[in-house]
């Protein structure tokens, strides 16, 4: 009754988390987008496009991501063998388990007709597939916690899927140890099955388990007479065989029998196996309904994330089904850290230490935003962060071995955070330009405001900005046609690729080139864009530039970077000059 009632329970839960996560990829939005789709219009439209493809040639494509990355996971193989091997282990090893032993009565039992759970080769695959889990499990542990790849983070959710499925395999380890070495549990299979009325044949086939089953006798040790050892053997054949392989052959089990050999029979009067069984069942029904709601999940999302991306195109599929996808993806992540590992923008994370700034990071408190958990004020800074310093660079995106359209998601997501953020956006990053080109995605209102606000925020620190039309005031002489020249020619084209930082000798003669020159090259081009000219001036770099055109030369949009530095240097001295001459008129003119 009691397994009923678990069983049916962890059932009920596991089908609520599960009904839960299906709404949220149809009724959660990922994008700041103008929508009017409803739950039951997306659904409509995810079923009319899984029937498309299902009858059409992308049949095909299907079938050869499912072998190739749902089963052979060869995405994962190509990154990184060690943890492909591990997660092989771990996957395919718990799987098999569940499908054999879990579910025996629903698979194994319908495709073997002489299945029996005791029985070879079923009592040693299972062990076997029990080990590939433990095996797995501890490469994991020793991925994240002993080797520690560089940037790879571990959270609450790594050691819950890690702490459940250990538990689970190894209480089923301990189960089996203690049957196996279990006088009361023999003497309930003899009595059921063998029905030995001779107390000398019931001693027999108790002293053949004795010396080769693992049995802990209370009346009956070594060592033992060949001929009742001869008798034992054939009554075993005759009763126990054709339901009862050797338990060596359930090698973890009997080795731990082995080891708790000398307690087995304080054990068993403890009542040992009904503890172990009470405890590994309610482990496995606490697995199943705490499934959906965990890492774990990954088992279900991953393959959909893997499938669904194989056959849908940004430009071609339906936006509706384009948002579902995106919010199954949130579930698909697996926290596996590859994408931390190609991040182009890792050194800004080794500079700045907000972790937000790497992908898997992002991954986290996005899926936790978008199922509506509130944010606190720096939590959304530093996704903000995360975002807008993403070079879309799209590496996440090759590596992800989970098939997550990561740069996507990024230009996606982006919109909502703008939107919400309440502080100055980081305005000197490359996804300026990267917004402007996705701005035919948005509504005006929805793509100014952010602008809007930056502006605000500039204008109140800036007095000097407050004239619009003066965004770049290099001078007002003979020369501000130069200056205009400038202008027009050069930042319509900048996107801060950050190559003149890279090549610039200067930078490269300084450990710490910020400190020492107050702003970098392209920092120096971010400022110009935004009419900070006078913060441009002041920062040591332009006048420790040594006009050697490095950055001009390697500018891959022929940006006129030192021309521009020398220009302003050429201004800044003649005002300087225009100032102390000014100066000495006045003083001329008291005296």
């Amino acid at each position: 009754m009691w397994f009923n009632i678990l069983l049916n329970t962890s059932l009920i839960i596991f089908g609520l988390g599960l009904l839960y996560k299906i709404f949220t990829w149809f009724a959660c939005n990922p994008a700041c987008k103008n929508t009017d789709t409803t739950f039951l219009i997306r659904l409509s439209a995810a079923g009319k496009g899984i029937t498309k493809t299902i009858f059409s040639a992308k049949i095909f494509t299907l079938l050869k991501i499912f072998i190739a990355d749902v089963i052979l996971q060869v995405r994962t193989l190509k990154e990184d063998p060690w943890r492909w091997f591990m997660h092989i282990l771990i996957y395919w090893g718990f799987m098999l388990l569940v499908m054999m032993h879990a579910l025996d009565q629903m698979v194994t039992q319908r495709l073997f007709s002489d299945y029996y759970p005791t029985l070879n080769p079923y009592l040693f695959l299972r062990d076997f597939f029990a080990s590939m889990v433990l095996v797995g499990l501890g490469m994991a542990v020793y991925r994240r916690f002993i080797h520690k790849p560089p940037r790879l983070k571990s959270n609450r959710m790594d050691y819950y899927a890690i702490i459940i499925v250990a538990l689970i395999i190894v209480s089923g380890i301990f189960l089996e140890g203690v049957q196996i070495s279990s006088y009361s549990e023999f003497k309930s299979m003899e009595e059921e099955y063998a029905a030995l009325d001779d107390e000398n044949d019931i001693r027999a086939l108790e002293s053949l388990w004795v010396r080769d089953y693992g049995l802990v006798s209370a009346t009956i040790t070594g060592p033992f007479d060949n001929d009742v050892i001869n008798h034992g053997r054939e009554l075993n054949e005759e009763n126990c065989t054709s339901c009862h392989s050797p338990n060596k052959w359930a090698f973890t089990g009997y080795g731990l029998a082995a080891l708790m050999k000398p307690a087995a029979l304080q054990l068993d009067r403890a009542g040992a196996v009904a503890i172990f069984l009470y405890l590994h069942v309610f482990l496995v029904f606490l697995g199943l309904a705490y499934l959906p709601f965990s890492k774990m999940f990954h088992v279900i999302s991953t393959p959909l994330s893997l499938l669904s991306n194989a056959v849908m195109g940004s430009e071609k599929s339906n936006p509706i089904n384009v948002m579902t996808r995106q919010m199954m993806e949130l579930d698909a992540c697996t926290h596996c850290g590859t994408c931390n590992q190609y991040c182009s923008a890792m050194m800004a994370y080794e500079a700045r230490g907000n972790s937000c700034i790497l992908p898997s990071e992002k991954m986290t408190f996005l899926k936790s935003m978008m199922n509506g958990n509130p944010l606190n004020q720096a939590q959304r800074q530093g996704i903000l962060e995360g975002v807008y310093l993403c070079t879309n660079c799209d590496r996440c995106t090759v590596v992800c071995p989970a098939g997550i359209n990561l740069k996507q998601l990024w230009l996606n997501v982006r919109e909502e955070l703008l939107q919400q953020s309440d502080s100055q956006p980081i305005i000197f990053s490359p996804l300026s330009l990267v917004r402007s080109l996705n701005r035919q995605e948005l509504s005006p209102e929805i793509y100014r405001k952010p602008l809007v606000e930056t502006d605000r925020i500039l204008t109140g620190d800036f007095k000097v900005l407050t004239e619009p039309a003066k965004v770049f005031s290099l001078s007002t002489k003979a020369d501000l046609n130069q200056s205009a020249r400038l202008l027009d020619n050069n930042f319509s084209t900048c996107f801060g690729c950050q190559t003149c930082t890279s090549v610039c000798p200067v930078v490269k003669n300084y450990e710490n080139p910020e400190a020492e020159l107050d702003l970098l090259p392209h920092q120096i081009m971010y400022c110009l864009a935004s009419g900070l000219t006078e913060i441009a001036v002041g920062a040591r770099m332009l006048w420790s530039c040594l006009t050697c055109y490095q950055c001009q030369e390697n500018c891959p949009q022929q940006v006129e970077v030192t021309d521009i530095f020398y220009e302003l240097k050429n201004q800044a001295v003649q005002k300087l000059s225009d100032t102390n001459t000014d100066q000495t008129l006045k003083n001329m003119s008291t005296k």
